[in-house]
């Protein structure tokens, strides 16, 4: 019987209520569909404490709704122990990259490298990021599956 390697990626973004939430929510209906989520730990957090134990954004829980996405997550905040025990951190802006002092490795093919805080924004904005976070765990996936 062949040896289970399990391999983990933590997304993070500033509150864990917006960019990181919609991309750990992308990324688990990702691997679910393709059969290989008992492959996977998956989780996301934020490098503050602003939202610490709140839901996400109503608008990207409305946004993955509409794109059929379970969402089931509360806001936390990263911690010493997730450098260690994630294969991969993925940031989403610069300013969380900045944060962590870690090297950026792009997954996006339309080669934007960042996903934009929704929160001050519109419907189309937290749809902007699902777009992006879709795109970006796709080519991710490839590259390590």
């Amino acid at each position: 019987m062949a040896e289970q390697v399990t391999k983990s990626v933590l997304f993070l973004c500033l509150g864990n209520i917006c960019q990181s939430a919609i991309a750990e929510a992308v990324f688990r209906k990702l691997v679910t569909d393709q059969n290989i989520s008992d492959n996977w730990r998956i989780d996301s957090a934020a490098t503050s404490m602003y939202e610490l134990g709140n839901p996400p954004d109503y608008r990207g829980q409305a946004c993955m709704k509409k794109h059929g996405i379970p969402m089931s997550h509360v806001a936390q905040q990263v911690t010493k122990e997730d450098f260690a025990t994630f294969d991969y951190i993925l940031c989403m802006d610069e300013s969380n990259l900045r944060d962590l002092n870690r090297k950026i490795i792009n997954y996006d093919p339309q080669k934007q490298l960042i996903i934009e805080d929704p929160y001050y924004g519109n419907d189309a904005d937290f749809e902007t990021v699902y777009q992006q976070c879709a795109w970006c765990c796709r080519a991710f996936l490839e590259t390590v599956h």
